[in-house]
Order: C-alpha cells, then sequence, then structure tokens
C-alpha cells in the first residue's frame, strides 16, 4: 500500500505528524510535558500544540481539497471548491471553549476530512496514491488528538 505513495508525499506526511505525535508523547509523559511547557512555552506542550496544529492542518487541507476542485470543470467544480472551505471553517468554528471540546471537535474534522478526501477520490480528482496517504496520516492524528482528549 505504501509503496505507491511517492517519497516526497510521504516523508513530508510523515513530518507532518511530528507535532501530533510530541503533543502526545507529552501527555503521557508528564514530566517531558513540563520540561517542554517551562522551556519552550505552554502552548507547545500536551493538547495545546495538538489543538494549535490540528486547526493549521484542516485549514491546509482545505486549500489542498480547493487544488483538486480547481482540476474539475462547471457543476463538479462549483461543489468541489464549496465542500474545499468546510476544513477550514470548521477549525475556525469549532476549536474554542476549552481544550477537550476542541480535541473532540478536531478528531471529528479529521474524521470528517477523510470523508471529503475519499469524495475527491471517487470524483478523480486526487492521485491514485492519495486515499492510503491520508488514511495512515488521518489513523495517526486522531490517535494523538484522543490521548489528548481522554487520558
Amino acid at each position: 500500500m505504501f509503496q505507491t505513495i511517492p517519497r516526497a508525499p510521504l516523508i513530508l506526511g510523515l513530518a507532518g505528524l511530528l507535532p501530533f505525535l510530541w503533543g502526545a508523547l507529552t501527555v503521557l509523559v508528564p514530566d517531558l510535558g513540563l520540561w517542554t511547557a517551562q522551556t519552550l512555552g505552554p502552548r507547545f506542550a500536551g493538547p495545546y500544540v495538538m489543538l494549535f496544529y490540528g486547526a493549521v492542518i484542516l485549514s491546509f487541507m482545505s486549500g489542498v481539497l480547493w487544488g483538486f476542485a480547481a482540476w474539475a470543470t462547471g457543476t463538479l467544480a462549483t461543489t468541489g471548491y464549496a465542500l474545499s472551505v468546510i476544513p477550514a471553517l470548521w477549525a475556525f468554528f469549532m476549536t474554542g471553549g476549552g481544550p477537550t471540546s476542541a480535541g473532540m471537535n478536531l478528531i471529528f474534522g479529521f474524521a470528517g476530512l477523510l470523508l471529503l478526501d475519499l469524495q475527491f477520490a471517487r470524483w478523480g480528482l486526487a492521485p491514485a496514491w492519495w486515499m492510503p496517504l491520508r488514511l495512515l496520516l488521518s489513523a495517526v492524528v486522531i490517535a494523538c488528538l484522543a490521548v489528548g482528549v481522554f487520558l
């Protein structure tokens, strides 16, 4: 499955998981979280790094979907553009209210993004390797966010 993903998107996608993995690690290892908060600032520890970065990534993914929509024409293009703004709007409107609700909303946001990815792939607007990459990245992101919400 992963052999079909081009090297650059795979490496960059995996590198993009680092803030999520770091955030989850600082939740699981409280001393590391304390050190991070004292050394780098609290925004870079625990659920906070995952929440901030998660909102950024949902917004980034809106741009990716917009790019896919640009390959379409007519009604499909219009539908694609309309759907592509949902992740950014979700991040903007749904990440307030404290870390637990923001984390849950990001989990739902990334799950919904995966459904949008699937739809764009079904329309033939995403490359064939897109869904294997998105499944891998989304699973890790959602698992890390779950650590921040539930532990």
